[in-house]
């Protein structure tokens, strides 16, 4: 049972808790009296709101839809305004640009092709909106005449600005070829940056909107013009350079000024001025071989007259092989070969220019145009060699072919740059250069072939014989001739084998030595022709000096002139490259020419034995010593002593107008003879001086055994 004291202190405790909580319960009830009440008042407000927002919503919208068509009129009417004004400016195009295209664009053509786009925008409105409109007639007339002045200052620009390129740049653009550094290409400007800015614009624009491709027909006339006569103009420096001075130069060097130029020999291409330099070589140092590095056997003695002699006739005869070569022939090469090359670096650059200028579908065709005159002119040329070579030929003039070696060559050697240049032009444009090799390797195997034969049927002339026994003019020629092919060697031996000679010659054609091309061959197919075609010309040379040593009388002279010519071939072959040549097809080429000069010194000695006969051992008569001669054995004694004297002062005096210009085979000749005559002599001398056979001695002994000697050692010496 709960103590009262505790009861009652619960109770008061409850009745705190409830009287609190009523007085909460009286808050939450006033709150939501109040809350209710607000709630009432904001309803009240949002719905008088509302009401007088709908009525600014049916007041506004009318009003702005009036605003927006209002907008909407406002626009309309400025693009109408701007549309008119558009238009009306159309109708004073015509007066607004006439000034300016009657004037011309020269100097403003920025300014003249802003009034020519305007022009065009006016023309092509008028065609769509108003065709009947005579300001279309208007604008269109002005349209034409503006694209005329365009077309007459393109033609000016090009005709004003393009300028020849002078020999002294085109050689110097060449010339970095054969250099072995490393050099700055040389710059062609063909028109002035500004000016060539100019022609690229308006060629532009003609072909966008002046519909008009005549422009290109103006610009490649011009141009070919410019290129041809550049061309003509180097080669006419060569004519003036060559008659001023002798040899033509390029007067100016790479990375230098072209108003301060250097002179500078321009490489000759390997021609007949070889023959000319090695007259001038005899001539200045007396044919003692040590000077001027000939490939030919120094020359001596008697030989020194008839060689200048007939080396001289040799560059002059008409009917030589090295007939008509003269400094001017050799420039007219030098000058063709370097317009080769000029006419390659030109057109080279002439497409670089044109790429610029004309449409790229158009590019090929114009270029060919362009070309035509000049590369027609270098065919025209060639061709005209050609035929000269043939009429030359005809009339056994072989030099033609000297002169058509190292034009071939060249050809040769820049058809590969000739084709780059050429691709993309026409067929025919492109057949020229190998049509033109073709004829030079025709007419040149011609040549070579007719050379050969006219060796070996070369009439025996008995004047034309030298008295001396000397080297013959044909042998001379002849090996001048072949040491030319030296330079020319892979030239001369496709010359032969384009001509299928190796079926003349016997030579098999392995099919390895040819390529996909029908005319190339390899190279040691072409030596191997070159070879046996030498080996035929010596061997018909060789036929012809015999034929013509049977018009010499005595056979001692015969001899002595086959000797002195087989010794200068194998002197000439040994002392070049010919003998290497020779060897790839006869081996034993030096052998056999050695085995036939000691052949013609055994038949010259037997010319001696009609003098050393009288004084042989076998005809003597024999006696006894002590025992008086009798008058018959008295008389041959006599009889051998003066057919000895006899026989020796008239041999001695004929051969000593004789000619043996190679000192060592004279002097071994000369040697071995007074030998076997001093043997001979002495031996009869001994014999037969101290026998009374006269009573006159000195009238029969007249010389002593030295005395003999020495009259031999005067042989061959018209000075002695």
């Amino acid at each position: 049972m709960i103590p009262p004291q505790e009861a009652s202190a619960r109770r008061r405790e409850i009745e705190d808790k409830l009287k609190q909580e009523e007085e909460t319960l009286s808050f939450i009830r006033d709150s939501l009296e109040k809350s209710d009440q607000l709630t009432k008042n904001m309803v009240s407000i949002l719905s008088s709101f509302e009401s007088r927002l709908m009525k600014l919503e049916n007041s506004i919208i009318p009003v702005h839809k009036q605003t927006e068509n209002l907008q909407r009129l406002q626009e309309n009417v400025e693009k109408t305004l701007s549309c008119l004004d558009h238009v009306i400016s159309y109708y004073h195009v015509a007066s607004d640009t006439e000034k300016i295209i009657r004037e011309g664009p020269t100097g403003r053509l920025e300014e003249y092709l802003g009034s020519m786009a305007k022009i065009q925008k006016a023309v092509e409105y008028f065609q769509d909106n108003s065709p009947d409109s005579p300001e279309l007639n208007k604008v269109k007339l002005l349209f034409e005449r503006g694209k005329e002045s365009l077309e007459s200052e393109f033609r000016s620009l090009m005709t004003r600005h393009s300028k020849v390129v002078s020999p002294v740049l085109i050689l110097d653009l060449i010339s970095g070829e054969d250099d072995l550094e490393v050099q700055e290409e040389v710059p062609l400007e063909h028109l002035p940056e500004s000016v060539l800015q100019d022609v690229i614009r308006i060629s532009r624009w003609l072909v966008e909107y002046g519909r008009n491709q005549d422009f290109m027909n103006v610009y490649y006339q011009i141009r070919s013009s410019q290129l041809d006569r550049s061309i003509k103009g180097l080669k006419e420096h060569f004519r003036k350079s060559s008659s001023s001075s002798g040899v033509p130069y390029s007067p100016a060097v790479p990375n230098k000024r072209k108003d301060t130029p250097t002179k500078k020999p321009v490489k000759r291409p390997g021609t007949i001025r070889k023959a000319q330099n090695l007259l001038k070589q005899y001539s200045q140092h007396g044919l003692d071989g040590k000077k001027g590095g000939s490939n030919l056997i120094p020359l001596e003695g008697h030989e020194h007259d008839f060689r200048v002699k007939h080396l001289s006739e040799a560059l002059n005869d008409k009917h030589g092989p090295l007939a008509g070569r003269d400094d001017m022939l050799d420039v007219e090469t030098d000058a063709y070969i370097h317009c080769v090359s000029a006419f390659v670096k030109l057109a080279q650059s002439e497409y670089q220019l044109l790429t610029d200028v004309i449409p790229e579908h158009h590019q090929k065709k114009t270029f060919d145009s362009l070309i035509q005159d000049a590369l027609d002119g270098l065919m025209l040329e060639g061709e005209n060699i050609v035929a000269a070579a043939r009429k030359a030929i005809i009339r056994h003039d072989f030099s033609a072919v000297l002169t058509v070696f190292p034009i071939l060559r060249h050809l040769k050697q820049t058809k590969p740059e000739f084709d780059q240049v050429l691709q993309g032009t026409a067929a025919s444009t492109k057949n020229k250069l190998p049509s033109l090799i073709t004829s030079m390797e025709t007419v040149g195997a011609k040549a070579l072939e007719d050379f050969a034969d006219n060796i070996k049927n070369d009439p025996d002339k008995e004047y034309n014989m030298p008295k001396d026994g000397t080297v013959h003019e044909l042998t001379s020629n002849a090996i001048l001739f072949l040491q030319q092919l030296l330079d020319f060697q892979e030239t001369a031996g496709a010359m032969l084998a384009s001509q299928v000679l190796g079926d003349t010659y016997n030579i098999p054609l392995d099919p390895r030595e040819t390529s996909s091309s029908a005319t190339s061959y390899s190279s040691e197919f072409s030596k191997r022709l070159l070879s046996t075609y030498i080996c035929k010309v010596l061997g018909n040379l060789q036929l012809n000096l015999l034929s013509k040593s049977k018009v010499y009388e005595d056979p001692a002279l015969s001899a002595i002139f086959l000797h002195n010519n087989y010794n200068y071939i194998l002197k000439a072959l040994e002392k070049s490259e010919l003998i290497q040549l020779v060897a790839v097809t006869q081996k034993t080429a030096e052998r056999s020419y050695r085995e036939h000069i000691e052949q013609q010194i055994q038949t010259y000695q037997r010319s001696w034995l009609k003098v050393t006969d009288y004084i042989a051992e076998k005809n003597l008569p024999v006696f006894q010593p002590g025992v008086k001669l009798r008058d018959k054995e008295r008389q041959v004694i006599k009889e051998r002593f003066k057919g000895f004297n006899d026989g020796l002062e008239e041999l001695c005096k004929i051969q000593k107008a004789w000619a043996i210009p190679d000192t060592e085979q004279r002097d071994k000749i000369r040697q071995a003879q007074k030998n076997i005559v001093k043997e001979t002599y002495g031996a009869f001398l001994h014999r037969y001086g101290s026998v009374p056979f006269t009573k006159n001695p000195e009238k029969y002994i007249k010389y002593r055994v030295e005395q003999v000697g020495d009259m031999i050692d005067r042989l061959f010496d018209t000075s002695a």
